[in-house]
């Protein structure tokens, strides 16, 4: 973010808008800015100053063209209320995936938006006079708790935003500016192998991967494959509990656990960052921060571990805040 173009000083307005664009809900998000368009002075957490927001759903069955006249409407509309002009207005866009070097979405979980051009038509539909700024999820979740979150105390080193829930993926920040990769899949973590050749074969082809183990419902899977019966994640957390009895949920989260401890480790030796904030569903389990930090450090390359492994601060809005701050960068 710094070094960016001033959000106060380009459109005459200290406020950016953010979209979060999910598979079940479009958000968004109006956030104010300091005076000087950057989104905060300090290297200490702040709660954001949310102006307004709203959801609406996404209902990608019914095709591209509609989640894109959707996404713009709410945008218009919204921009509107709050007396703000559309076509100028600092604006970011996070969803699951990434574009490709010709402006097309690849890798998201709302398919329709697979290899059309969302960005370019977005701006179209909007008659921007101003670029939008467009990132994955997970960069915008490491973004915003670098500037506004846990890992503000270190956002002038490098910060690695992790996102453990459906899906597995990560976020890189670096000296505070999301750094995607030339090939758009920077952090993209959860499709390494830490158990190579172990498993169904993920999506991407391989099998191994990080997220077929370390994922909400791999988690599940793996208790029903043992247990013969279904449980949600926080039943089988709870019953992995020594006193709860349950060989099968201590089996399963004993998976989640050891892939989770490769994974960060080999994170860790790769890139040896300043920090790691944890989100999505599975960041609320206590597990991750106490036997989970201690896979980490059995696993790890060094003789300890001094990497802070953090909670997130901002919850389920961090996708959202951190496009308002990819829109005033």
């Amino acid at each position: 973010m710094t070094g960016g173009t001033s959000a106060g000083s380009d459109s005459g307005s200290d406020i950016a808008l953010g979209v979060d664009l999910g598979g079940t809900k479009i958000e968004i998000v109006a956030l104010r800015l300091d005076p000087a368009g950057t989104p905060a002075a300090t290297t200490t957490p702040r709660a954001p100053d949310i102006l307004a927001r709203r959801r609406v759903l996404t209902r990608r069955e019914r095709g591209y063209d509609a989640v894109l006249a959707e996404t713009a409407t709410l945008i218009t509309s919204f921009a509107a209320e709050l007396g703000l002009d559309p076509h100028h207005v600092p604006l970011g866009v996070g969803m699951p995936g990434s574009i490709t070097r010709a402006g097309l979405v690849k890798n998201s979980n709302t398919v329709c938006l697979n290899g059309r051009p969302f960005r370019t038509d977005l701006e179209a539909h909007l008659a921007r006079t101003r670029p939008i700024a467009f990132d994955n999820d997970a960069n915008c979740l490491a973004l915003a708790e670098t500037f506004l979150g846990a890992a503000a105390p270190y956002r002038d080193g490098i910060v690695f935003g992790v996102i453990m829930g459906t899906g597995v993926g990560g976020g890189l920040i670096a000296f505070g500016r999301p750094w995607p990769g030339p090939q758009g899949i920077g952090g993209e973590w959860g499709h390494h192998a830490v158990f190579p050749g172990r498993g169904d074969p993920c999506y991407c082809g391989q099998r191994g991967c990080l997220e077929q183990f370390a994922s909400g419902p791999a988690v599940e899977a793996d208790y029903a494959r043992r247990a013969g019966a279904p449980l949600p994640l926080a039943a089988i957390a709870t019953r992995a509990a020594p006193e709860a009895n349950d060989p099968h949920a201590r089996a399963a989260m004993d998976t989640l656990l050891d892939a989770y401890g490769r994974g960060l480790a080999n994170l860790i030796d790769i890139l040896d960052p300043s920090a790691i904030v944890l989100g999505g569903g599975l960041s609320h389990l206590d597990a991750l921060y106490d036997e989970g930090r201690a896979r980490v450090a059995h696993y790890v390359f060094n003789d300890e571990l001094t990497t802070p492994i953090l909670r997130n601060a901002l919850g389920d809005s961090a996708g959202v805040l951190g496009a308002a701050l990819l829109g005033a960068s």
